[in-house]
């Protein structure tokens, strides 16, 4: 068998797309589509691109490795091939109001936590916006050395991330959901120390079809919720789910914005547009953006 065959690597078998289609494409339902490649640069610029030239909502984009993948604040995602899923989503919720838009990170991340804590069993929690991490209640409570950015999930570990575009279209503003989860990565290969991976967290169940059926599910069941309320987090009931998910409310945080200088405080909440609210001496503030720090 070549080394370039999808089977060389017993432990990493290829995603079943035609398995995958007839699990979650359904009449009425939001996914029309799922394209799995062998590779790509970033499934979140293809996607964009498919948006940009008329693209319906609904199509997802799954690549079995990326070779130029990104994260919030423009940090680089890499992994082996088929040890994680890479995939990209376009969403085009016209019906609900620009400024709700915000919600949409924190939407994602509470689908995606939501599907994979219940098929693999692992306590996955939110570091905001949506870092997907496994907290250790036994890890040092203090991290406050903020030269080095494996303090920033302090006693944790981090198994995936969200990144949330908007892209402007000819037939309007769309929206590209794109999702890094580390499925079997081992721990010679972990990009950072700080990092993870669901086999590492002993999941009971790491079956990358079953993980991304359960995902794809969970997103379209909260994304759907959501639009038929016009995107209002409170009656949807994705502001309680968040908050129930989310491992930053209640520590003391430092927030690093890109040329300013850092806030500590409090994580206290979310405002009314999906912002983390920050209290500190000077009184309440809030973030829409920036690298929140885990300090106790």
């Amino acid at each position: 068998m070549s080394s370039d065959s999808p089977y060389s690597d017993l432990d990493r078998p290829p995603l079943r797309e035609l398995a995958i289609n007839k699990a979650v494409v359904r009449p009425g339902g939001l996914w029309r589509r799922i394209d799995v490649v062998p590779e790509t640069g970033s499934t979140n610029a293809d996607v964009a691109e498919a948006a940009r030239a008329g693209k319906d909502e609904g199509y997802v984009l799954v690549a079995e490795a990326q070779s130029a993948g990104r994260g919030r604040l423009g940090r680089t995602w890499t992994a082996p091939p088929r040890s994680g899923l890479f995939l990209s989503v376009l969403l085009r919720p016209g019906d609900v109001p620009p400024a709700r838009w915000g919600w949409l990170p924190l939407l994602a991340g509470t689908a995606v936590r939501t599907a994979v804590d219940a098929v693999s069993g692992v306590p996955v929690r939110l570091k905001w916006p949506n870092d997907l991490i496994v907290v250790d209640e036994s890890g040092p409570a203090d991290e406050t050395d903020s030269s080095n950015k494996d303090t920033a999930y302090g006693a944790a570990r981090k198994l995936g991330g969200i990144l949330v575009e908007r892209v402007e279209t000819p037939s309007g503003p769309a929206a590209v959901v794109g999702l890094g989860l580390n499925v079997s990565l081992r721990r010679d290969e972990l990009p950072a120390a700080h990092a993870t991976s669901l086999v590492l967290e002993d999941a009971k169940a790491a079956d990358r079809d079953t993980v991304l059926r359960a995902v794809l599910r969970e997103l379209e069941r909260w994304y759907t919720d959501w639009s038929v309320t016009g995107g209002d987090p409170m009656a949807s009931g994705l502001s309680s789910a968040y908050a129930a998910s989310c491992a930053t409310f209640g520590r003391r945080v430092r927030v690093e914005l890109p040329g300013g200088a850092p806030v500590e405080g409090e994580a206290v909440g979310l405002d009314g547009d999906g912002r983390l609210l920050v209290r500190n001496a000077d009184g309440e503030r809030a973030f829409g953006a920036g690298d929140v720090v885990h300090l106790r």
